[in-house]
């Protein structure tokens, strides 16, 4: 199997999972939402962006670390997962400690802080799960990692319509997470064991720790950053408005975070290609990059327009007419997925160099600016507030990734102009085609037309014969 081969393999089977995975999703909030009502739903989203904040100090970069150097030498697999494990260990006794401290200090309600210690058991549980998803996608081999997804999501789906069917409250519905992430992480060492890993040796190698560490902490510090800027503003609506702020505004969120699945599993199926083509071809390397760059630009960008367009039914079909108050939050926030959709891949692309400081001097910038926006917005603006602070800070995360990968030698301004070309030299009618299809496609999903309204537009069609 070529390059080519394998790049389209791999994003195709872990599109094929993210679709699966993001459906279970999309009906899993649909109907959690309706049944725990913002204010419990609320209670659910802040302890998952609470413990998620937290989360990632179990990680510190290893699992973006394991795949670069793994899939430049596989016989190092053993190495690193010996290593690492206990390296995990220690993160995540700090961690679970730091969380239990927190939310006691927070003084939150005996319920909200059962929910977020089952989440934080439940992210304890998946950073091992990504121990061994590193391996699959060093190894490239993004079926298990797929499968893994698929398993973790049916699990949380089929438990919550248990859930909803016996009456249950919100601290059931964060046992959920901890029982299918506990699950998927068997699931991943059994899959490890049996065909990647020689010889499963704990070990302590104190000069190959200070490596890891080192070329581990750039890609870490990147991951803290982030998910403080994805999470803190959730956090800071519950501390500052209430939990039905928090439900209102992340009932818009998760669909945000919904449309991240395509440039997610693209840049994941291509980053081991990248990092190989570092050592093998610069060439192919920045082809590689310029397609991956321009065919998200055009994806994102058209998916935008049609949200911004349908907000309305999509938040009334999914979570009903208490949270209407999230439509303006929806077509606000939609475009910080566009920004994202154009700076994932040059992201990408500084992990794939070793130049992964660059990402995190970037997100450093924007959680610091996020944080400042959100206190100035959230108390005069709530989640409208909330949802500009996070486009803003998207926006200057795409300029700050666009001038930096110019000064090392990929014009990213020059990207951008190629592909407005591109579209505009795009034959007219496959263009119309390609918007139309997308349009009708979120039409259809969410029941904005029904099959009584097909069934007229093959009447009229008929008739036109």
């Amino acid at each position: 199997m070529n390059i080519t081969q394998r790049i389209a393999k791999n994003t195709v089977v872990l599109w094929l999972s993210d679709i699966i995975s993001k459906i279970l999703g999309f009906l899993y909030v649909m109907y959690v939402a309706r049944y725990l009502g913002a204010e419990g739903f609320g209670i659910l989203s802040f302890a998952l962006a609470f413990t998620g904040i937290f989360g990632v100090f179990t990680d510190l970069g290893l699992q973006q670390l394991m795949v670069r150097e793994i899939a430049r030498d596989k016989s190092s697999a053993d190495k690193y997962i010996g290593n690492i494990i206990l390296i995990k260990v220690i993160l995540v006794i700090l961690t679970f400690n730091l969380i239990i401290i927190t939310i006691n200090l927070l003084d939150y309600p005996e319920k909200t802080v059962k929910v977020v210690y089952l989440i934080a058991l439940a992210f304890i549980f998946n950073t091992f799960t990504n121990i061994f998803n590193s391996i699959f996608q060093a190894f490239e081999k993004m079926e298990f990692v797929s499968l893994g997804k698929i398993l973790n999501n049916l699990i949380i789906f089929f438990g919550a319509l248990y859930a909803i069917n016996q009456e249950l409250d919100v601290v059931y519905f964060a046992f959920i997470h901890f029982f299918a992430n506990l699950l998927i992480l068997v699931y991943s060492f059994i899959i490890s064991t049996l065909k990647f890993i020689k010889e499963l040796k704990i070990e302590i190698n104190w000069n190959f720790w200070k490596f890891i560490i080192k070329e581990a902490l750039p890609f870490g510090l990147s991951t803290i950053f982030v998910t403080i800027f994805y999470w803190v503003d959730s956090v800071m609506l519950s501390l500052m408005k209430d939990d039905t702020t928090v439900g209102w505004y992340n009932a818009a969120y998760r669909i945000v975070l919904f449309l991240l699945f395509i440039p997610t599993s693209f840049n994941a199926a291509i980053y081991p290609i990248l990092s190989r083509f570092f050592i093998d071809s610069h060439d192919l390397l920045k082809i590689t990059f310029e397609r991956a760059f321009r065919y998200l630009t055009i994806i994102g960008t058209l998916i935008g327009i049609e949200i911004t367009i349908l907000a309305e039914k999509i938040i009334l079909f999914i979570f009903g007419i208490e949270y209407i108050n999230s439509i303006m939050s929806l077509q606000i926030l939609v475009w910080s997925s566009v920004f994202i959709f154009m700076s994932q891949p040059i992201a990408n692309l500084f992990n794939s160099l070793n130049k992964q400081i660059l990402t995190t001097r970037i997100a450093g910038i924007c959680v610091i600016l996020n944080i400042i926006l959100n206190l100035i917005l959230i108390p005069k603006y709530s989640l409208i507030g909330a949802s500009i602070a996070t486009v803003l800070t998207e926006f200057l995360s795409l300029l700050l990734h666009s001038i930096q990968a110019s000064k090392i030698g990929y014009d990213i301004f020059r990207e951008y102009k190629n592909t407005i070309l591109g579209i505009n030299n795009l034959n007219l009618f496959i263009l119309i085609l390609l918007t139309v299809l997308i349009y009708f496609i979120l039409l259809y999903i969410f029941r904005c037309i029904d099959k009584k309204d097909i069934n007229l537009i093959k009447n009229l069609l008929l008739r036109g014969e």
